[in-house]
């Protein structure tokens, strides 16, 4: 039996934006404790950043939270970046005005990203919490230029990188051949990580993706209790769709791979 177990394919559900407020700690915290989650995101600006690294020490989840790198929401934590219209408005506040199709970054401000990056990373280790991955907060490392800041920094601490959503019926071909390009350089660049990355919905309409799995989850709380996600139609709980769409799968960590 735990031959069997231990060959399962294996599926990783993160759930992204740990530390953004009190609330969500809690939900987070009750995902992982009925099995929902395998592991979660932590966002080193956010309020509420403190309290998740304290129940990440007081409920043995070391191991089990990665990174959420955040360029998009809340106050920048390094000097550089503040001085990077790109990416901060005057009080310091991030406010992206990269394009999406922007391949290439100014010295300056990639060595600002870095900066940024390097920021939050410490911010974690100060609270005893070395982040087992790197993902993004609304997927700013599937930026060209961004991804392989990320993924060399990465690289250096010997974690891997979420790669970019490649599971979706909304992939269109100009889209995957993008995001096929931009996998290929996070797994060159950083080496191993799940094969499938994929959101609740993506399992809801049918789709079974191949591989490592790793689901992207942003949880709520259904009005009967149970876990719900943002990706999802209301009173849809997480878990039982997880079930019927990957049975057979072992949930794990970044950190178990």
């Amino acid at each position: 039996m735990k031959d069997s177990q231990a060959n399962a394919p294996r599926v990783i559900v993160n759930a992204d934006d740990f530390g953004l407020d009190p609330d969500y700690n809690q939900l987070t915290l009750r995902a992982f404790k009925s099995g929902v989650i395998s592991s979660a995101t932590l966002m080193a600006n956010m309020p509420a950043f403190e309290d998740a690294c304290q129940l990440a020490h007081r409920h043995e989840l070391l191991g089990r939270i990665g990174l959420h790198f955040n360029l998009t929401y809340g106050p920048a934590l390094s000097a550089a970046i503040r001085r990077q219209p790109l990416f901060c408005d005057a009080q310091g506040q991030f406010d992206l005005n990269l394009p999406r199709s922007t391949l290439r970054l100014p010295q300056p401000a990639a060595a600002a990203v870095l900066q940024e990056l390097e920021a939050q990373w410490e911010r974690c280790l100060a609270q005893g919490l070395r982040p087992s991955h790197i993902d993004s907060h609304q997927h700013v490392h599937n930026l060209w230029p961004v991804a392989a800041i990320v993924a060399r920094f990465a690289a250096r601490q010997g974690v891997p990188v979420r790669l970019a959503r490649n599971v979706g019926s909304n992939i269109g071909l100009v889209k995957w051949l993008f995001k096929t390009a931009l996998n290929r350089r996070i797994r060159w660049l950083s080496g191993a990580s799940a094969d499938s990355v994929c959101t609740p919905r993506d399992l809801l309409e049918g789709l079974r993706p191949g591989g490592v799995i790793e689901v992207v989850a942003h949880p709520t709380q259904l009005a009967d209790g149970d876990i719900g996600d943002d990706y999802l139609p209301a009173q849809q709980s997480l878990e039982r769709l997880l079930a019927q769409a990957l049975p057979g799968y072992r949930r794990v960590a970044y950190s178990e791979l």
